[in-house]
C-alpha cells in the first residue's frame, strides 16, 4: 500500500498534528514503507500459535500475600498536614 501526500494531510489533521509541507513526501515514504513491513506481517502463518508474553519460557517468582502495616507509619505521615494517630486527617466532605 502506498501512501500519498493528501492521506499525510488527512491524517495529519485528524491527528491535530501541523505538518510542514516540505516535510509531507518524506512522512508518505515513511508510513508507505510501514504499511508494507505490516503487510510482510500479515503473511506470515500463525495458525496453531499459542499467544505469548515473552519469548523466553519463565514464571514470575511469587511472594507471599501478607498484610502488613508497612512497618514505617511515622515515615509515611511525615508530610501530613494532620497526622492523628498513624493516619491522614482530613476535613469532612459530607455533613
Amino acid at each position: 500500500m502506498t501512501v500519498d501526500r493528501e492521506t499525510v494531510l488527512r491524517v495529519a489533521s485528524l491527528a491535530r498534528i501541523k505538518v510542514p509541507e516540505s516535510d509531507l513526501d518524506t512522512l508518505a515514504d515513511e508510513l508507505s514503507n510501514i504499511l508494507g513491513w505490516i503487510e510482510q506481517l500479515n503473511e506470515v502463518e500463525t495458525a496453531g500459535v499459542a499467544p505469548m508474553a515473552s519469548v523466553t519460557d519463565m514464571k514470575l517468582r511469587w511472594r507471599a500475600d501478607e498484610v502488613t502495616d508497612g512497618a514505617i507509619p511515622e515515615k509515611i505521615t511525615a508530610n501530613a498536614p494532620d497526622p492523628q494517630n498513624g493516619m491522614f486527617a482530613v476535613p469532612k466532605v459530607l455533613e
